[in-house]
C-alpha cells in the first residue's frame, strides 16, 4: 500500500511538472525586441484636406552609461510625406501621464490621425473600434507617442538594473531626455520647431524635460502644452489647496441641475467668473483663520459655498468648511442613489451602499478602459502589424515613485526665461475633479511670481473633464487650440530670440 502512495506521489509530481512545463515555456517564449520599426502608409481627412502619411511603431532602447541597452520604449510616430522640407516641419512629442500610463489616451483620444469610436459625449459604444480622425493636428505637426518603461509595449531589459533607474520625477525626466535625443538625431528632426505635450502627470514630465533637454542636451523648444495639469511642485497645501476646489465644485454640480435655480439658468461661463473671484477674495482668507472663525462668520461661510456647490451648508459646518472632493463625488447626487466621477464628473455611477464618504469606483475611468482597452490593441496589432504575445498595459508597474524634489514647475519657468522662442498653454476640463481646472490656472500664475512670462502663457478651459478631448465638441475646439499655439509659436524667418 505505501508502495501504491509512493508511486502515486510521483506519478503526480510528474503530471505537475507536464502542466507547469508548457507555462514556463510560454513565458520564455515571449520576447521583448530592443530596436526595431515597422513603417506603413495611409491617408486621412483633416478639416477637408487629405493628408498622406507614413506611421512607423517601433522600439528604441535606453542605454546605460556603458553603451548597454537596460530597457526599450515602444512609440509610435505619425510624418505627413507630402511636405517639401520633413526638417523644418513642427514635431509634437506626446506623453500621457499616470506616473505608469501608457501614451493611448491622447493618441486614439485626441491628436492622432486615428480616434476612438465613442458616443459624442465620451461613452464606449460597441463595436469597439477606431475611424479616422478629421480633427488630429498631424496638418500641421508630425507626432511622436512614446511610452515610459514599463507602459504600453515598453519594458526593463535588465533585471540587474536599480528601478530607481527610472521611477521617479527626476529619473524619468533624465532617461527620456536622453531617449528623445537619440529620436530626433535618428530621424533628422534637430532644426524642427519642436513642442512637448503631456496629459496629468505628463505635465509634471514635459515641464521637467523641458528644462532638462534645454540644459543637458542643448534641445530648445518652441512649446509646451499642458494637458489637465498636476501641481508641478507649486505649494498649494493647507487653505489654498482646501479652497481651489469650489470652482469645480460649482461647474460639476451646474452640469447636473444641482445648483440654486438662479445660478442653475446662468450659463456656466457667467457663474465661473463670479466663483473664481470669491475663492480667491473670500474663501482662502477664511480658511486661512481656521478655528478662530468666529461662529457667525463660518455660517455665513458656509452658506455661500453651499450656494456655489450644490452641497448643503450642514456638509461644510460638518467638515469644518473644508470639503473633500471625494466626499463631493459621493454627496452631491446621493439623494438620486449615485455618485460622480472623479476625472470627469458628467459621468455617473452606482455603489453597493448609498452611504459612506467614497465611491466604490470612478465611473469616468471605468468607462474609459472599456473603450480604450480593445481599440489600442486592435489598431497596433491588427492594422499597424505590431507582432508580439506582451500585454499591452495601460497602467504598468511602477511603483514605488519616487516624488521627492519637483521642481518640475521651477524648471519650465527657468527653460522660458532662457528661452524667449519658448511659450506655453493649459488645457482644462471645467469637470475635471482629479486635477481641478482652477488649480491649473493658480499653478500657470504663480509658475511665473514675477509675472514676466504671463504674456506667453495662455489658458484654454472646455467643458468637459480630464480628457476633455473625448467630448466630440471639444475634440474639435481642443485641436484647433493646439494647431493655433504650434503656428503661433514659431518665430518669422530670421527673427533674434533675445529680450
Amino acid at each position: 500500500m505505501k508502495k501504491d502512495l509512493k508511486y502515486a506521489s510521483v506519478f503526480s509530481s510528474i503530471i505537475l511538472i507536464l502542466l507547469i512545463c508548457p507555462l514556463l515555456t510560454t513565458a520564455q517564449e515571449v520576447t521583448i525586441p530592443a530596436d526595431t520599426a515597422i513603417s506603413s502608409n495611409h491617408e486621412v481627412t483633416i478639416n477637408g484636406d487629405n493628408v498622406p502619411y507614413r506611421a512607423t511603431i517601433g522600439n528604441q532602447p535606453v542605454w546605460d552609461d556603458d553603451g548597454k541597452p537596460i530597457a526599450t520604449l515602444f512609440y509610435t510616430y505619425y510624418e505627413r510625406t507630402d511636405v517639401d522640407e520633413q526638417s523644418s516641419r513642427p514635431l509634437v512629442i506626446s506623453f500621457n501621464g499616470g506616473p505608469g500610463s501608457a501614451s493611448l489616451w491622447m493618441h486614439l483620444g485626441y491628436t492622432g490621425p486615428k480616434k476612438l469610436r465613442i458616443s459624442d459625449e465620451g461613452f464606449p459604444i460597441q463595436p469597439y473600434g477606431i475611424e479616422d480622425n478629421e480633427h488630429s493636428i498631424l496638418d500641421v505637426a508630425d507626432i511622436v507617442y512614446v511610452n515610459p518603461v514599463n507602459t504600453g509595449f515598453s519594458r526593463i531589459l535588465d533585471d540587474e538594473v536599480e528601478k530607481e533607474t527610472f521611477f521617479g520625477v527626476n529619473a524619468d525626466i533624465e532617461y527620456l531626455a536622453d531617449w528623445i535625443d537619440t529620436f530626433i538625431s535618428r530621424h533628422n528632426r534637430w532644426v524642427s520647431p519642436k513642442f512637448l505635450i503631456g496629459e496629468s502627470y505628463g505635465t509634471t514630465r514635459v515641464s521637467g524635460l523641458a528644462g532638462e533637454l534645454q540644459n543637458r542636451n542643448w534641445m530648445y523648444l518652441n512649446g509646451v502644452i499642458l494637458v489637465s495639469p498636476t501641481g508641478l511642485g507649486v505649494d498649494r497645501d493647507g487653505p489654498v489647496g482646501d479652497a481651489l476646489t469650489l470652482p469645480y465644485f460649482t461647474a460639476a454640480a451646474w452640469y447636473h441641475n444641482a445648483l440654486p435655480s438662479e445660478l442653475q439658468q446662468q450659463d456656466l461661463s457667467q457663474i465661473l467668473p463670479e466663483v473664481e473671484e470669491y475663492t480667491i477674495n473670500e474663501f482662502i482668507p477664511a480658511l486661512s483663520r481656521g478655528g478662530t472663525l468666529t461662529d457667525e462668520k463660518k455660517s455665513e461661510i458656509a452658506e455661500r459655498a453651499a450656494y456655489y456647490s450644490g452641497l448643503s451648508e450642514k456638509a461644510f459646518l460638518n467638515h469644518n468648511l473644508r470639503v473633500s472632493t471625494s466626499f463631493f463625488w459621493k454627496e452631491l447626487l446621493r439623494d438620486k442613489e449615485l455618485t460622480i466621477g472623479r476625472l470627469d464628473s458628467r459621468y455617473r455611477g452606482i455603489d453597493r451602499e448609498n452611504a459612506g464618504d467614497r465611491y466604490d469606483f470612478d465611473p469616468a475611468l471605468t468607462a474609459w478602459n472599456h473603450a480604450f482597452a480593445p481599440a489600442i490593441n486592435h489598431y497596433l496589432r491588427d492594422q499597424l502589424g505590431y507582432e508580439t504575445d506582451l500585454r499591452y498595459w495601460l497602467f504598468g508597474p511602477v511603483r514605488p515613485w519616487d516624488r521627492s524634489n519637483n521642481n518640475t514647475g521651477e524648471n519650465l519657468r527657468e527653460a522660458m526665461a532662457q528661452n524667449p522662442f519658448l511659450n506655453v498653454m493649459v488645457q482644462s476640463g471645467y469637470y475635471d475633479g482629479g486635477t481641478p481646472y482652477f488649480d491649473a490656472k493658480y499653478t500657470m500664475w504663480n509658475l511665473d511670481p514675477s509675472g514676466k512670462l504671463q504674456n506667453r502663457m495662455s489658458f484654454k478651459g472646455y467643458r468637459s473633464g480630464h480628457m476633455m478631448y473625448l467630448r466630440d465638441e471639444d475634440i474639435s475646439t481642443s485641436n484647433n487650440d493646439i494647431r493655433e499655439f504650434i503656428r503661433s509659436s514659431i518665430p518669422e524667418d530670421g527673427m533674434p530670440a533675445k529680450y
